[in-house]
């Protein structure tokens, strides 16, 4: 594995940790602050922007399809970072309340906290685990 994708896997693994922890502590706050979220165009048009710049920039310096499942792993998340935040960006706001409805995030909060924890866990020990030589 690069020392690139193992910064990757680390930063994205602990991230998703991170936040399902906070997810599932502050479920109600969580549900409150994502509802709203959806419901305010100049926070989409921020989190868009920001997906987007993280998304270009995960795709610009780490675009590799092959190498492991962390690296494609890591490879797959930028992709879904650009897409998510072009969505964002160019979906009108009445539809991006839409899918936040069709997520049901307020009755599966725990089924995707428990998806992050999975990935963030597998990143994290990908990324830390010592490389063989």
């Amino acid at each position: 594995m690069s020392p690139r994708t193992a910064f990757l896997s680390k930063l994205i693994g602990l991230y998703c940790l991170l936040v399902a922890l906070s997810m599932i502590i502050h479920k109600d706050a969580t549900v409150a602050a994502v509802d709203s979220m959806f419901h305010s165009p100049a926070v989409l048009l921020l989190g868009g922007l920001t997906a987007v710049v993280i998304g270009l920039a995960m795709i610009l310096s780490h675009n590799h399809w092959s190498g492991g499942a962390p690296t494609v792993i890591v490879t797959v998340f930028g992709w879904i970072a650009l897409i998510k935040g072009l969505i964002v960006l160019f979906l009108p706001p009445e539809a991006a309340s839409g899918y936040f409805a069709a997520l049901h995030y307020d009755q599966l909060l725990y089924l995707y906290a428990a998806l992050m924890v999975a990935l963030g866990a597998y990143l994290t020990y990908a990324g830390f685990r010592p490389t063989r030589n």
